[in-house]
């Protein structure tokens, strides 16, 4: 099995479910938990169920649903009713399909005797009974007829057991589709059953549903087959489980899917991804939902109290955990990783959440950080900027106490992180106030320039990042290079004596992070995968940082060419020895000298063949990836990590940590007219009507050049449009003038344009031939 498979989110790796504690006698037992995972090579699971079993109700009118399951087994040409009981009045189903591997099942015995379900014998194998044309012919007479006893038969055996579920929907019964590849399912005729289940009458749709039930309280003996897990595959995309009613009955079948082991997890996850991506995308959305009206129910009586199903959700969470790991596995994904996000966790205390994470590690209670891909960048950049704050102010009231404990006069200086530079030596005075100042940097940022009068309320701030991030990557200081194909930059790989200033690159980003700064930075993708690993520095320093795998994909976002030079060498019929006549050499210029650097001993010797040529591209990948550049993000690494060291980063997918620090890509410019000020102007002034008609007129790259231009970035915060405060100021010069920006403060003058044609025009040359950052 690959780490790959075993690990549910390859971001942040949630938790898995662990075996119950043995219960006391005469106690009540002991709350089960669902843990963190801490590290990604975890795999099995731990306990998840928050509430005590011994809360654990039944349904309070369950002896009426076994009588008719009695009923239905010794008469199955008539239609069976199942009285399902008002969910306010409904209680729990016994606990159920605990961990196999603790040996403990739950006894029929343990049920009092008129709770007891029928024992049946074990079946025999049923034959299938209908094909997919058969059963659509059926409903189609039964809507022109109205006589449904013909599909009400079919549904009612097919749901009655997990044999008859298999029966009716494998491909070949007799089969055992033993492999990960193929579940060995007839997916077509699930979805043909289900899309027409909610168009039968009421009585079939309680019959299935009656069905379920019977089937998740039969005793299991020994672990699950592969046609148990079949059936679990099926029943979870029952489009009934949208319906709150049914959402006692979803929490057991979700139950009893999270507390399989390890290895039924592992097929459910191969067959989880090859669904469609539109059932994929609802059994998704059915899970999100699950835990949002368990969260905020729109009737809180519909469900039983919180106290006595506290496992419904860190059931759920495990599950969609299966489905976000079946995601990762595909190439592209079937849905986006945002589409795992849960926006309603954007209004629980999360910080709580995050503090129960920290506390508890990897035992005992339940927290949705565990599952960070339902988590929201929104959320997760809360956590972040609430962890930031405490840290900045448990660092300065150390400050604090050390100047009183030392007899000094505190002043407010001491609380922040102070930088004065100056514009003519920009990088050489930030790489020494920053060196200087190691143990503030964890505080509120302020600068100032020296010799200008002038208090930063975050205007000099931003100057401070734009102007220093303009040199830096200036293509003639030679620490970045820049790649025109791929519009990014990376980093040099000239050797050097001091790499400090790498890791002065790293403290910007981190500081940005830190005091909600977005960068105008063009990193590739494969940076902040890189800068994730590992996410928390290792206290051992020999520990190399900043290495992780990377593929062709990854060269593609930066070297877009020599990607697809590599990916026709591994396609190459020919023969490669004699064609391209290679080693296992690479050659790189080096201030107008050519170096050689074998990629493994004695590479200058290797030939590269057919044989050989997958591991000559894996070792040229890895070395200007990883190893060619080493020191250089090492330093650039313990730079970001010297500021942003929280155990919040471990939230974070390396897309994540992208948007956080450069922003989004994603422009509403609706959202952003919206959100403007206007200064001089109101909104319903005529040029601001002009200006607003043409802005939301531009095509995508015109509205980009506009935001670069009023902002110095063309993203957006993660907070939105809102979050970049944007204001119009009426600038009384005249109409012949150009527009101009304050960057630092997200500010357009505009003078008075008479005409949109105008404004137009005036706006198009002013965005599209500005040079920098427009600072004033």
């Amino acid at each position: 099995m690959s780490e790959a498979d075993r690990v549910p989110s390859p971001a942040a790796p949630p938790a898995v479910v662990a075996a119950a504690p043995e219960e006391k006698k005469g106690k009540e037992p002991e709350r089960e938990k669902l843990p963190p995972i801490v590290s990604a090579g975890a795999g099995a699971a731990a306990g998840l169920d928050r509430g005590s079993k011994g809360q654990i109700s039944t349904f309070s009118s369950f002896i009426s649903t076994v009588n008719q399951k009695k009923e239905a087994t010794e008469n199955r040409s008539s239609p069976t009713h199942l009285v399902f009981p008002n969910i306010k009045n409904v209680r729990d189903l016994p606990p159920i399909c605990l961990d196999v591997r603790q040996k403990q099942r739950v006894s029929v015995d343990a049920l009092s005797s008129e709770m007891k379900a029928p024992v049946l014998p074990e079946p025999v194998p049923p034959v299938q009974p209908k094909t997919m044309k058969d059963f659509q012919e059926d409903v189609e007479k039964s809507k022109s007829s109205g006589d449904w006893k013909t599909v009400h038969d079919f549904y009612l055996t097919t749901f009655d057991s997990f044999p008859e579920l298999n029966a009716a929907f494998k491909k070949d019964a007799s089969a055992s589709f033993n492999t990960l590849e193929d579940s060995g399912i007839n997916a077509k005729f699930v979805n043909a059953v289900y899309d027409a289940l909610l168009n039968t009458p009421q009585d079939i749709q309680k019959t299935v549903l009656k069905g379920i039930i019977n089937s998740l309280l039969r005793e299991w003996k020994g672990p699950r087959t592969k046609d148990d897990l079949r059936a679990y595959f099926i029943l979870l995309q029952n489009p009934q489980f949208n319906n709150t009613s049914t959402y006692v009955i979803y929490a057991h079948l979700l139950r009893q899917i999270a507390t399989l082991v390890e290895a039924d997890h592992h097929f459910l996850v191969h067959w989880f991804k090859k669904l469609s991506q539109k059932r994929f995308k609802q059994l998704v959305e059915r899970l999100l939902q699950f835990i949002s009206l368990r969260l905020f129910p729109a009737k809180p009586e519909e469900f039983p109290p919180i106290s006595k199903c506290s496992w419904w959700i860190p059931s759920t969470s495990k599950v969609l955990a299966l489905l976000n790991t079946a995601n990762n596995l595909v190439h592209p994904p079937l849905i986006p990783y945002t589409d795992f996000y849960n926006s309603t966790l954007d209004h629980i205390d999360l910080m709580e959440e995050y503090h129960t994470w920290q506390s508890f590690g990897n035992s005992h209670r339940f927290s949705f950080c565990q599952y960070p891909f339902v988590i929201s960048i929104a959320a997760k950049k809360i956590i972040i900027q609430r962890d930031s704050e405490q840290q900045m102010i448990s660092i300065a009231r150390q400050s604090l106490v050390d100047k009183v404990s030392r007899r000094q006069r505190p002043d407010m200086n001491m609380l922040f992180l102070n930088m004065k530079v100056r514009r003519t030596h920009l990088v050489s005075d930030s790489l020494d106030e920053l060196t200087r100042k190691r143990a503030d940097l964890k505080k509120k940022l302020k600068v100032t320039f020296v010799g200008e009068a002038g208090l930063d309320m975050g205007g000099l701030t931003k100057e401070w990042f734009l102007l220093l991030i303009r040199q830096i990557f200036h293509p003639d200081y030679g620490m970045f290079t820049y790649h025109k194909d791929s519009y990014c930059h990376w980093f040099s790989s000239f050797k050097c004596d001091n790499y400090s200033e790498f890791r002065l690159v790293g403290i910007l980003m981190g500081l940005a992070v830190y005091n909600s700064i977005t960068l105008d930075i063009r990193f590739p993708p494969c940076c902040y995968k890189k800068l994730l690993s590992p996410p928390i520095v290792p206290s051992d320093q020999n520990t190399p940082v900043g290495i992780c795998s990377v593929t062709t994909d990854d060269l593609c976002q930066i070297m877009p060419e020599l990607a697809h030079g590599l990916s026709e060498l591994l396609s190459y019929e020919g023969n490669v020895e004699e064609d391209f006549y290679s080693t296992f050499q690479v050659f790189q210029e080096e201030f107008g000298i050519i170096k050689s650097y074998n990629l493994k001993p004695g590479g200058d010797k290797i030939p590269v063949t057919n044989q050989n040529r997958k591991e000559y591209v894996h070792l040229y990948i890895d070395f200007l990836l990883n190893k060619s550049i080493y020191k250089q993000f090492a330093a650039f690494y313990y730079g970001f990590h010297s500021v942003c060291a929280s155990n919040a980063l471990m939230l974070l997918r390396p897309e994540e940590v992208e948007i956080l620090v450069c922003g989004s890509p994603e422009l509403d410019m609706h959202a952003l007219q919206r959100s403007t000020q206007y200064d001089g102007y109101a909104k319903t002034d005529l040029t601001i009507r002009y200006f607003w008609d043409v802005v939301l007129g531009f095509p995508l790259d015109l509205q980009k050049k506009l935001l670069h231009f009023t902002t110095g970035s063309d993203r957006v915060p993660v907070g939105g449009m809102a979050d970049l405060n944007f204001k119009i100021s009426k600038n009384e010069t005249s109409t012949n003038w150009l527009p101009v920006a304050h960057t630092c403060f997200n500010q357009l003058c505009l003078p008075p344009y008479k005409s949109k044609k105008d404004l137009k025009q005036k706006l198009i040359i002013g965005i599209s031939n500005s040079e920098g950052f427009g600072l004033e």
